[in-house]
């Protein structure tokens, strides 16, 4: 009896000891759960205007990790935060909103308490030259968007601008015309236009060292790095892009404060030039280097540059608590709005007849890496299609998480979006709506 009673004990002792290292020192893997999902409800409750138990269901917890059905969230809409909690009291994260620059992780910092002004996200409706958004008169085409196979599990919109006109649309149940949509790493190529921006302007210059902003490069095998080997993902640093567990990109996007500070300190591991490695962390870092050299205040920089211009009133990104953007992974904007940016791209970086970007820019950015073996482009897009590994036609993509991609096919005068909640493991590919498409428009 003594011998049980003491086995009792040791084992209360140890339930004890394990609740409390679980409570004062929660694991990575808690910690970037509940970060993940503070951050997700509250980008969605105070940007898109959608329902916290219903973005912490649908988005969070049914295609996530089993530990993500025991996260609870709490939403104050007077602080505009966001709490989340593992079993009610574990790993305890909080994400706080700003107008103008959305939601923000906060572990030790003391986050800012700069907002920007936001211009109505929807009075800005027409296109270049008048080309107004009209409703699709092509039976082909009206087909193709109302295909569930095409449109793929979770999808939430496609809009079709052909000839720059939007000539097709189609929405997921709940979401419309005004719903701003995460593109998660289509973010990226969104970073490579800010820096095209600054280019244009002289203040910035592709063959620019990123050590002038990471001082401590200068001194060793990062000393020679460019803005342009960054772009192209041929830094030669050291990143693990992993999701499944805790990695370089989720611990830099769920667990620390400064992320430049965080993704700066990896080694090179490989000279320039010579092996690709597809980085969050490389354009989170450019997002500081641009932002260095702006003049005035950067946080204002991308609506004035950028969107204000092309008339994308949702656009929203998000930074991290020193205010650096998180230009590798977060910015909401209307299927409409992604649909002007791809549009741009296509003409060449002009818009309404104004030279935003540099002449010649966004061919420079449509070219190849060579060491990604055809793969990636120079300007943070891809090349090989959604699920094909491999080219389709003079197509270029922005591509990010859970299936989104903004399809540009210059040869047929086209902008495809599509954006929703697709996991990886639904093998779900946006080319053949893009074929389908094709397919339905005149010759």
């Amino acid at each position: 009896m003594r011998v049980l009673k003491v086995v009792l004990w040791s084992l209360l002792a140890v339930v004890i000891a394990a609740a409390g290292y679980l409570f004062f020192a929660p694991p990575d893997v808690l910690r970037v759960g509940t970060n993940y999902s503070a951050k997700m409800v509250c980008s969605n409750v105070f940007i898109a205007g959608r329902d916290a138990d219903e973005v912490l269901a649908v988005d969070v917890q049914a295609p996530g990790h089993p530990l993500l059905r025991h996260v609870s969230v709490s939403v104050d809409e007077d602080a505009q935060t966001v709490e989340a909690h593992l079993f009610g009291v574990l790993a305890p994260a909080v994400s706080q909103y700003r107008t103008g620059l959305g939601c923000t992780n906060i572990h030790a910092a003391d986050l800012s308490d700069i907002e920007l002004p936001v211009t109505s996200a929807f009075t800005n409706s027409i296109w270049p030259a008048g080309n107004r958004v009209e409703p699709a008169q092509n039976a082909a085409l009206t087909a193709a968007l109302s295909d569930k196979d095409l449109l793929g599990e979770g999808h939430r919109a496609v809009v079709v601008v052909h000839n720059g006109r939007i000539t097709g649309e189609s929405y997921g149940a709940g979401f419309g015309p005004e719903t701003p949509l995460l593109g998660w790493s289509m973010t990226k190529t969104v970073t490579a236009a800010l820096i095209g921006t600054m280019v244009q302007s002289g203040d910035m210059a592709l063959t620019d060292p990123v050590s002038d902003t990471y001082s401590d490069w200068a001194t060793d095998d990062r000393r020679d790095i460019t803005v342009a080997d960054m772009l192209g993902m041929e830094s030669g640093l050291r990143w693990n892009e992993g999701y499944g567990n805790v990695s370089d990109v989720t611990k830099m996007l769920y667990l620390v404060d400064d992320m430049t500070g965080f993704a700066s300190g990896n080694e090179a591991e490989a000279a320039t030039d010579a092996v690709f490695n597809y980085s969050s962390g490389t354009s989170t870092l450019l997002s500081r280097v641009w932002q260095d050299q702006v003049e005035g205040d950067s946080l204002s920089y991308p609506r004035t540059a950028l969107f204000d211009p092309l008339g994308m009133g949702s656009a929203v990104m998000e930074t991290d608590a020193t205010n650096t953007f998180v230009g590798s992974s977060y910015m909401y904007a209307t299927a409409r709005d992604w649909a002007r940016f791809g549009q741009f791209l296509l003409q060449g970086g002009t818009w309404n007849g104004q030279q935003i970007l540099p002449e010649g820019y966004t061919d420079w950015m449509f070219q190849p890496v060579k060491v990604s073996d055809g793969s990636y482009a120079n300007g943070h897009l891809w090349l090989d299609a959604p699920g094909a590994e491999q080219p389709f036609e003079d197509s270029v993509w922005l591509r990010g998480h859970d299936g989104q991609s903004i399809g540009i096919f210059p040869s047929h005068d086209l902008v495809i979006v599509r954006l929703g909640l697709t996991p990886s493991d639904r093998g779900y590919s946006s080319l053949p709506l893009a074929k389908a498409v094709i397919g339905a428009l005149p010759n």
